[in-house]
């Protein structure tokens, strides 16, 4: 059967540059590889035919020779058809969707490439207080380190690591499907190359031991909950020399009995009595920075706002502080003594009843309205 033309295979046009026949390329193979279309015959030819024209094309020698003779000048020496050695960045092009890296044996260079360690996170709980302030906290996070017996080797002392039998000391093995030569990772010695023939007996031939670190945790004023630190190379340590991961310390801050915290300002409620709203007073309220002197106007009614500026929570990123907002109870008495009561009902002959304002209210409107 006569070879389709090489850009008709990729879909691109005879002036394609290398970026659309690589993007060309990746769509097809992703769309037509036998692990996506298992046993089917007609993917399993798209594929190869795919891989067949991009090994050309992005070649500049052998399309140039394509581009001027044809298929007919694509010599056996010029690498006509399927070349799996021109797949040396095979894995750039198709990342590891399939585990690409290892179909022609470019996932060996990759298997002792060394690997940042994982991310760690730690809860811890502080006061009220602790997050309005700062701190300085020590926390004990369990960490991993060389095991002091065998050096992280996972040897016996006086032993070593012999090489993978069934591997033989590669780290990988190389099996057929279809087409196609892949390598993958040995399941015995994990791609490592190497079996432990006595493990230790301190680490059980892990290498690492489980331990305690005590650090110390600077915490700025002004944290909420829910704040995250990060404590750079404090978490697990990286694979093969890789750097170590992050220790991520997550704040839970406590309720405040008193105060209740929207964003940087604080908000607390005080009760006064009637006569202290009536009247208009001065009352001490709580702060952060201890009692403050608020005084109320006469007439103030119950869940009136008052501001107190800059008695808030500090910014942790800049100058300045939120405020504090005092809202007002007033609490009525539930028993009143002989003299309270006697002084109240001569205050009811005094006030205007509630149930005859000196103008007209909504109801006595709607009624006027209906009996016109």
């Amino acid at each position: 059967m006569a070879k389709r033309d090489y850009y008709e295979v990729l879909g691109v046009s005879r002036d394609a540059d290398e970026q659309q026949l690589k993007s060309a390329y990746r769509r097809l193979a992703l769309q037509h590889h036998p692990d996506r279309n298992p046993n089917n015959q007609e993917a399993e030819e798209k594929f190869k035919e795919a891989a067949e024209a991009y090994s050309v094309l992005s070649d500049p020698q052998k399309r140039a020779a394509y581009d001027q003779y044809g298929h007919q000048g694509l010599s056996a020496a010029a690498g006509g058809g399927f070349d799996p050695s021109a797949f040396a960045d095979f894995s750039d092009i198709l990342g590891d969707f399939f585990g690409f890296g290892d179909l022609f044996g470019t996932g060996s260079r990759r298997r002792n490439r060394s690997q940042r360690g994982d991310d760690v996170r730690y809860d811890l709980e502080i006061d009220f207080e602790e997050a309005i302030n700062g701190m300085t906290a020590e926390i004990q996070v369990p960490a991993t380190e060389a095991c002091p017996r065998c050096n992280g080797s996972r040897s016996e002392p006086g032993t070593g690591p012999a090489t993978c039998p069934h591997c033989h000391g590669r780290g990988e093995v190389l099996y057929q499907q279809s087409f196609l030569s892949i390598r993958r990772t040995c399941g015995a010695c994990g791609g490592s190359g190497q079996i432990i023939r006595t493990p230790c007996t301190a680490c059980r031939g892990q290498g690492v031991r489980q331990v305690e670190r005590k650090l110390k945790v600077n915490i700025p004023a002004g944290v909420d909950h829910g704040t995250r630190l990060r404590l750079s190379h404090e978490g697990q340590p990286g694979g093969n020399g890789g750097p170590p991961g992050d220790l991520y310390v997550v704040l839970k801050v406590r309720e405040h009995p008193f105060f209740e915290r929207q964003g940087n300002d604080l908000h607390c409620t005080i009760p006064v009595n009637v006569a202290q709203a009536a009247l208009g007073a001065e009352i001490e309220v709580p702060t952060l920075d201890g009692m403050e002197t608020l005084r109320i106007p006469e007439g103030t009614q119950h869940g009136a706002q008052f501001r107190l500026r800059n008695k808030g929570v500090p910014y942790v990123q800049g100058r300045g502080r939120g405020d504090l907002l005092v809202h007002l109870e007033v609490r009525i008495p539930s028993r009143l003594s002989r003299e309270q009561r006697k002084l109240f009902e001569q205050l009811k002959d005094l006030l205007p009843a509630d149930n005859q304002p000196a103008e007209k209210g909504l109801f006595d409107k709607v009624k006027d309205y209906f009996m016109q």
